[in-house]
């Protein structure tokens, strides 16, 4: 295991840097935007914001992958050092990342997000998106105890939402929902009404899934332990006819997946999400999910799955 002191100001120092835990320009990551129709605001649209979390998984994943070899090396001392790259040039680092990332990670993350934007306009949803209004919501310097970092990032956010007028959110993933549903009013005073997306879809047929087999759900923890909203999905699955299949330790008992793990620890990672796909395989059935830390998990560890706005996306 890693120091979590060195993880902490790693992650702490690019937040700092370029507004996301990579320390590059977050306008490198968030490209999704331009294979989706163009957004136009209306007075009192809501904004969507991904908070950049499906956009970080192929970065996730990249330096995952080094962490991997470098733990319990005698190179993972080094990696106290690390918060001195934020005098290195940020397209240097953005290159460099960039080369260690799978394109088709990306296309297939994007995709998801490309997938929510249609499932919400076939919903008469109103809504807009700006990528220079999309920010991350600093979740993971939280949930490393980086309680300071995490107020400072999260103020900046909020103030310059507000600034920019937005009341209304609607997020696309349970960690930025958790954030500012939850710990941006505590921490920062501001509240904004936040809805995740699934809580606005209105399926437009019944039953259209009738004779295909079920799917097993996996609950991410802020979903289910913490914001209780676990429901709210399989009631879209009820009315499209698509059955699913209940695990073992669901909804507002869910297993972790091991995610927020990944960054102090692979390994310990690793250990937790082998338990929970024990749970999973039980089922028999495809797993289907609605947190792109948890996706990239359980495809890491070969379970057949996909994204929850993917399944509707193509039953819709």
């Amino acid at each position: 295991m890693y120091n979590p002191r060195d993880i902490i100001n790693l992650i702490g120092a690019n937040v700092r840097k370029s507004r996301n835990p990579f320390g590059i320009p977050s306008s490198q990551i968030n490209t999704w935007w331009r294979e989706a129709p163009g957004f136009t605001r209306r007075p009192g649209d809501p904004l969507l914001l991904t908070g950049l979390m499906y956009q970080f998984i192929p970065y996730i994943e990249a330096t995952t992958r080094y962490l991997e070899r470098l733990e319990g090396s005698r190179w993972a001392d080094y990696l106290r050092f690390a918060p001195l790259s934020r005098y290195i040039p940020s397209f240097v680092v953005g290159r460099g990342l960039a080369c260690l990332t799978s394109k088709a990670e990306k296309k297939q993350f994007n995709r998801i997000l490309v997938s929510i934007c249609r499932l919400l306009t076939q919903s008469a949803v109103d809504f807009f998106y700006h990528p220079e209004m999309d920010f991350y919501s600093g979740i993971l310097l939280y949930d490393l105890g980086d309680q300071e970092g995490f107020i400072e990032h999260a103020k900046f956010v909020a103030r310059t939402l507000k600034l920019h007028g937005v009341q209304k959110i609607i997020t696309v993933d349970p960690h930025t929902t958790y954030a500012l549903k939850e710990l941006y009013p505590k921490y920062t005073g501001v509240s904004f009404d936040v809805e995740p997306y699934f809580a606005l879809l209105r399926p437009r047929e019944v039953s259209c899934g009738n004779g295909r087999p079920p799917v097993a759900i996996h609950d991410p923890c802020f979903y289910g332990r913490y914001l209780k909203v676990s429901e709210g999905p399989r009631q879209l699955l009820t009315d499209l006819g698509l059955p699913y299949a209940e695990v073992r330790n669901c909804g507002e008992f869910t297993s972790c997946c091991g995610g927020p793990a990944e960054s102090v620890s692979p390994a310990l990672n690793r250990e937790i999400l082998h338990r929970r796909v024990a749970e999973l395989k039980a089922s028999g059935a495809p797993v289907v999910t609605f947190c792109p830390i948890c996706l990239a998990n359980l495809l890491k560890a070969g379970l057949p799955a996909e994204d929850l706005a993917s399944l509707l996306d193509r039953n819709w």
